[in-house]
């Protein structure tokens, strides 16, 4: 027998994934527990758990998959592989259509320039030249770092946006999962006060990082696809990322939710102790751990095992203990919304300094 965290591991499928198969009566387990409610697995039913997590990646309707697995288990091979032409003849229509659909976008990109691609650095633009305090941009920089992604499939994120405008200079972080913004002062330099980006890979920013003493100025400079970042008579520099970094702004124009302050040592410990659900990511199957918090309407945050529908947002546990720690104050500021929206954590008295964790889905 399989627990349903093992039957998640080993099939592909979510645990959220199980528990609906089983609600839809399409993957019912060989056993529930009276007393716990706790779903087992039979030996003969991941190959039928593997067959689901290749449907639903190939985006089958659930009225055809009661079909597909009807047949699988009756051995009606017939039924199955018409069922199947079926569903990969409308994918194929579909993608004729998004392909279409894709090559009408090119072309309004093409006849309008983007926002976001014409702010970042090009070989062809004069050097731009920034001071900023050294422990200011330390600070913003340990309040993002966190968030950077190391997903090699996704380089463009894989490092800090440096967004200077106006007389501040943003950093921004993101693995599609959280992101964080923070920001210093540009004090001076050679600059014109219009927008300038520049995405610095990881390695870079760690070096420029490692320059910031506990005083003094630094100089950051961009020119084309190079940036250099000097402190004193040391520098470090290299080439930018690529463009296609999000536009964050965007990402962070969300309407006002539930707000709570919280004793973040004592929040914090409470997480570490509390209950958690063991989810599996569906893209690599690897395990992670999900705090269900309760914001209410008071103002008040707890970790708990159940909590109303209303009021709950599960969360990464480790993403949400990084981000505290980056946040580094003995009291913040969540703030959840209803839905699908992100958890905010903030300073409260820093409006430029915040952090966004995407929330995960969870099931009574």
């Amino acid at each position: 027998m399989r627990s349903i965290g093992e039957m998640a591991r080993d099939s592909g499928l979510g645990v959220s994934a199980l528990r609906f198969y089983d609600g839809a009566g399409v993957l019912v387990p060989d056993w529930v527990d009276p007393v716990s409610g706790y779903r087992w697995y039979g030996p003969g039913q991941l190959d039928e758990a593997r067959l689901l997590a290749h449907l639903r990646r190939a985006g089958m309707p659930l009225a055809d998959i009661r079909l597909v697995t009807a047949g699988w288990s009756g051995s009606d091979a017939a039924l199955v592989l018409k069922l199947l032409s079926e569903h990969l003849l409308r994918l194929e229509r579909g993608l004729c259509d998004a392909r279409h659909a894709f090559s009408t976008v090119r072309a309004l990109l093409d006849a309008r320039e983007t926002p976001m691609s014409s702010t970042f650095a090009h070989p062809h633009t004069p050097a731009v030249r920034l001071t900023v305090s050294a422990p200011g941009l330390a600070a913003a920089l340990d309040a993002v770092r966190f968030a950077a992604s190391t997903d090699p499939e996704l380089p463009m994120l894989g490092g800090v946006l440096f967004d200077a405008e106006g007389g501040t200079l943003r950093v921004v972080a993101t693995d599609r999962f959280r992101l964080a913004v923070s920001a210093t002062a540009v004090t001076g330099g050679e600059y014109d006060g219009s927008r300038v980006q520049a995405v610095v890979p990881s390695p870079l920013v760690d070096a420029m990082r490692a320059l910031l003493g506990a005083e003094g100025s630094a100089e950051l400079r961009i020119e084309g696809d190079g940036v250099v970042l000097e402190a004193g008579d040391r520098q470090a520099g290299g080439r930018c990322g690529g463009t296609g970094f999000p536009d964050y702004r965007r990402l962070s124009r969300l309407p006002a939710g539930r707000r709570a302050s919280v004793d973040v040592p004592a929040f914090r410990e409470a997480l570490v102790g509390g209950p958690v659900r063991s989810q599996v990511r569906e893209q690599d199957g690897a395990a992670y751990d999900v705090s269900v918090l309760e914001v209410t309407d008071g103002g008040t945050v707890s970790v708990r095992e159940h909590a109303s529908p209303g009021d709950r947002v599960g969360v990464n546990r480790a993403f949400l203990l990084e981000a505290l720690a980056a946040a580094d104050r003995d009291r913040l500021v969540l703030e959840a919304g209803t839905g699908p929206r992100p958890l905010t954590i903030s300073r409260g008295d820093d409006e430029e300094t915040y952090s966004m964790l995407m929330p995960v889905l969870v099931e009574d």
